[in-house]
């Protein structure tokens, strides 16, 4: 399916709407979707159509970007601010691509579906409601105060408490999640995009995530999710995809180094630790592809030691 449609994308309307009524995209949406399957191609159809940029996008990338919000049973309506599809330009490839991004309510989503929260909450702050600032024994707000009128946020926070009474926080600066953005989006050094679109919510989908990512238990879909989030979808079903606007998007995702990554697969072929004692640790945050190789070192060796 995926051959069927790498070309004409200078007509955009004509090449969507005949991408979306071929055989082998039609028979995709409805083992998606089901009965829905006419109107959930009307409704990519229509969000595509409402981008001057999105428009020009390559169909196989907005159909595989629907497809992943369907997977994860997000709206891609706009304005709820679950998921969303994003026009994206390739100057390496010389086409426009379309991104799969999340918004903070979609992480809220999903977490809230595993069942493990019994809260979860993302909120600007405002000056006077940061009343003490500790990263070591936690922070101290007032949310009785009210923003003055048109006064921008400081910073923004993310907090959860997981059903057997653990909790987390996570406050950034309005400094620091500029910094996230320079560091992580292309679009936002460019001046557009959804940063520059919607600031703050990008601002509390950044603390959400790194909140989630870091310290809370990540079901399979999360963990779907958050690898899928702000790429371009090459495969759904085998989790294939590209990072075109961020190096490889957040720090949940950034690998150990070479020598420490080394020690690990050592320690474990030698059976003094295993994967799950290193995931665990919180010592160590590994790719996709070396948690397959530690797997594969793992089971290879079967180590008796726990």
């Amino acid at each position: 399916m995926t051959n069927q449609v790498q070309h004409q994308q200078n007509k955009q309307p004509p090449a969507l709407k005949t991408f979306f009524e071929s055989a082998n995209v039609q028979n995709k949406i409805k083992e998606l979707v089901g009965k829905n399957a006419a109107t959930f191609a009307t409704s990519v159809m229509q969000i595509a159509n409402s981008n001057a940029m999105l428009k020009t996008a390559d169909p196989m990338s907005i159909f595989n970007a629907a497809c992943m919000a369907a997977t994860l049973n997000l709206p891609l309506q706009n304005g709820l601010g679950f998921a969303y599809i994003v026009p994206f330009r390739n100057n390496k490839e010389k086409k426009t691509e379309a991104q799969f991004q999340i918004g903070y309510k979609g992480f809220i989503q999903l977490a809230q579906r595993s069942g493990q929260f019994k809260r979860l909450v993302a909120l600007p702050v405002y000056k006077k409601q940061l009343i003490k600032k500790d990263f070591i024994n936690g922070f101290e707000f007032d949310w009785e105060q009210e923003p003055e009128q048109n006064e921008n946020p400081i910073g923004y926070y993310a907090y959860f408490k997981l059903v057997n009474d653990f909790s987390a926080e996570l406050y950034m600066s309005h400094d620091d999640i500029v910094k996230h953005a320079q560091r992580y989006s292309q679009t936002f050094k460019k001046g557009y995009g959804v940063w520059h679109d919607n600031f703050e919510a990008m601002a509390l989908k950044t603390v959400t995530k790194l909140l989630l990512s870091k310290q809370a238990p990540l079901s399979v879909e999360m963990q779907q999710a958050v690898l899928a989030d702000q790429a371009v979808v090459k495969d759904v079903e085998n989790q294939e995809f590209n990072y075109t606007d961020n190096i490889q998007e957040a720090e949940f995702l950034a690998v150990v180094d070479e020598a420490t990554f080394e020690q690990c697969k050592q320690s474990i072929a030698n059976g003094e630790t295993t994967l799950q004692e290193l995931c665990d640790s919180g010592a160590y945050e590994f790719s996709q592809e070396q948690i397959a190789e530690l797997e594969a070192i793992e089971n290879g060796n079967v180590p008796t030691q726990s």
